[in-house]
């Protein structure tokens, strides 16, 4: 009777341990394999050279290693680069590896296609096919980081979930991820240094507070009036902003951890004074800064970026409330990598 194998990394430390045994053998052979998969990213048992061929093939014959691939790479002309990541049953997602002078940031994805309808970003117009499985957000952050080391000298320095998905409906997957990439066994990295960017889903927020979660929080905003921002994220209808703003009043109570919005101004949508001073308004509870982003055009005519004025509009009005606030210029444009344009083009 030929039974389905078990993808290996679904398994804990422990379970690992339990296998060997059950077989007779060592519980420390369980952590050797944990360290090959977790530590090292091993692709497959064989490449597990402290164990003997015999453990080796008792492995083959029970498990797999579910491993993604990166299918295709582009790299920009300022240096960033876009992998499309092929996953073990054919789908496809998309991760972009950011360099600047002193970092290097992964942008990661969390689902293939996205649960929710933004109706500016590439993304949103595919439909959510699946969450990615803990392992296969891991292993986005390993690709990139061998990217980081080999084109650019150094180890990957940050991680922003902002790729493909929004995170917070995959919420118990990307938080063992994020576990494990945090882990001494996995890949140490700091919480602080990496950042899950939410649309916006409350009752997530006030569970990432309950969790008391280390890393940051930052929120894609684009508007603080209700119906302007129902109509280009229609979502929002469900998760007004008086909800948003409670959840993350809760999330700023709880963590006192400073909150991050991400916001695009389009013309004739959200460029007037009034936009600005609602924006000020919304984001005055708590801590908080705002990084303009440039929308990257997906060739709907509907969208575009505002002029240079209306930033600067926005600059000052957030000044004077005293709310810090940053101009950012998009990176990977020529290649389609800038935020919300992945779309699995390739």
């Amino acid at each position: 009777m030929h039974t389905e194998k078990r993808d290996i990394r679904a398994l804990s430390r422990d379970q690992l341990r339990e296998f060997f045994i059950s077989r007779g053998d060592k519980a420390f052979r369980g952590n050797q394999v944990y360290e090959w998969l977790w530590a090292k990213g091993a692709h497959s048992f064989e490449g597990m050279t402290n164990l003997s061929v015999e453990t080796r093939q008792v492995l083959e014959a029970h498990f797999v290693i579910n491993h993604i691939r990166v299918d295709r790479m582009q790299r920009s002309g300022d240096g960033t680069i876009k992998n499309a990541v092929k996953l073990h049953d054919g789908l496809v997602v998309e991760s972009v590896l950011i360099p600047t002078d002193t970092r290097t940031t992964a942008c990661v994805s969390s689902q293939v296609g996205c649960s929710l309808d933004c109706r500016f970003c590439a993304t949103a117009r595919l439909k959510r096919m699946r969450n990615l499985q803990p392992d296969e957000i891991y292993d986005q952050v390993v690709a990139i980081d061998r990217q980081s080391r080999l084109y650019h000298n150094r180890p990957l320095s940050n991680i922003v979930f902002m790729g493909m998905g929004e995170p917070l409906m995959n919420y118990n997957n990307v938080i063992r991820a994020i576990d494990k990439i945090t882990a001494a066994d996995g890949l140490g990295m700091s919480p602080r240094r990496i950042t899950v960017s939410t649309s916006g889903v409350p009752k997530m927020i006030r569970k990432l507070a309950d969790d008391e979660v280390k890393f940051k929080l930052a929120v894609s905003l684009h508007a603080a009036v209700d119906d302007i921002r129902t109509s280009i994220m229609p979502f929002n209808e469900h998760f007004p902003l008086k909800d948003l703003r409670e959840a993350l009043q809760y999330w700023y109570d709880k963590t006192r951890s400073r909150i991050t919005y991400e916001y695009v101004v389009w013309k004739g949508i959200n460029d007037k004074r009034r936009d600005a001073e609602a924006l000020a308004r919304f984001c005055r509870f708590a801590p908080s800064k705002v990084n303009i982003i440039e929308y990257n055009p997906i060739g709907d005519p509907e969208f575009s970026q505002a002029g240079p004025e209306a930033l600067e509009l926005y600059r000052e009005v957030l000044e004077k409330s005293d709310i810090t606030v940053t101009i950012r210029r998009s990176r990977g444009k020529d290649i389609d990598a800038a935020c919300g344009q992945l779309a699995n083009k390739s």
